[in-house]
């Protein structure tokens, strides 16, 4: 089945206002950055978003984040966005805060039909309060719900024409679990190629899972910085 679509604006034409929304990415790394532009053009509003970070002001989540799109976000790391901290000191957005252990598996378990898991993690700590804890083998365990979304904006290296993805180092990060846990996932690749062209045991999000892929046409990668040896002289 061909799953390609033409452009950004077109795999996100029916994100909806008020649409819950998980998009891939470490910080600026592995982020879904056309899809993120398209949703901005968009000025799809009231958005909740899950994802690791809200990016840096300007970059990535942080252009939904100062179109005002979002009203509640999902993560686990709020440091080098300014704009997130005005907007939650005043009051404008909801911020939830997870572990980053266990937002990594609330998503898994999302995208594999578990409704909820026992952690270890955050017990006697803010993380714990309002939820129900109980003790196994003498030690107290905190519940955790899955995460799923109506969408997920992944980013990867590679795809093919029926949605099989390869995601390249560290930009796999938190893409794959997302993909798995959204009713629509959306995926933009660098480079899209004919379905048997992929090793299919290089292949970590298979097409089941994917419903739109197109190639992106602009990365930036802010990221990466160049670095060379400086080129030390012989002597004889």
């Amino acid at each position: 089945m061909n799953k390609v679509v033409s452009s950004a604006d077109e795999a996100i034409r029916d994100v909806f206002d008020g649409a819950s929304i998980m998009i891939g990415g470490f910080g600026l790394c592995g982020m879904p950055e056309n899809l993120i532009r398209a949703l901005v053009k968009k000025g799809t509003k009231n958005l909740h978003t899950i994802s690791n970070n809200v990016g840096v002001d300007g970059v990535g989540n942080g252009l939904l984040l100062a179109a005002g799109q979002i009203v509640h976000h999902i993560g686990t790391y709020v440091g080098e966005n300014r704009l997130l901290e005005e907007m939650v000191l005043k009051g404008t957005i909801k911020l939830e805060l997870v572990p980053q252990g266990t937002f990594s598996e609330r998503i898994r378990a999302g995208g594999a039909g578990i409704p909820a898991f026992f952690t270890a993690t955050g017990v006697g700590t803010v993380v714990a309060d309002g939820k129900e804890t109980r003790e196994f083998d003498g030690r107290p365990f905190v519940m955790e719900r899955g995460l799923t979304a109506d969408f997920a904006f992944v980013k990867a290296w590679k795809g093919d024409k029926s949605g099989n993805l390869i995601y390249r180092k560290t930009a796999r990060n938190f893409n794959p679990m997302m993909a798995t846990a959204a009713k629509v996932t959306i995926a933009e690749v660098e480079h899209l190629v004919e379905v048997g062209e992929l090793d299919g045991d290089a292949i970590h999000t298979p097409s089941i899972y994917v419903k739109r892929i197109f190639q992106g046409e602009l990365y930036e990668r802010r990221i990466e910085r160049r670095t060379v040896r400086k080129s030390v002289s012989s002597t004889v």
